[in-house]
């Protein structure tokens, strides 16, 4: 099921984690390895994703960090 612009969730791949559409790579991957050291372009051939799929993947996460809501506890 796509719940983003190439962006999917399958019970089947990866236990239900959103990944690329078409693939098997889980965008947990593809945030995870921009911060540490690669490039976008490294991803891309590391993983054979296109400039599109990276920043969908990039895009889907900055709208998960959007919409979450943090609550201080005990302060």
């Amino acid at each position: 099921m796509e719940i983003a612009p190439h962006i999917s969730v399958d019970n089947a791949i990866h236990h239900g984690t959103p990944i690329i559409t078409g693939t098997r790579v889980p965008i947990s991957i593809i945030i995870g390895s921009l911060p540490g050291g690669m490039s976008k372009e490294e991803v891309m051939q590391e993983y054979e994703l296109s400039k599109t799929q990276v920043k969908a993947a990039l895009s889907y996460a900055a709208d998960l960090v959007k919409h979450t809501q943090v609550t201080a506890l005990g302060a």
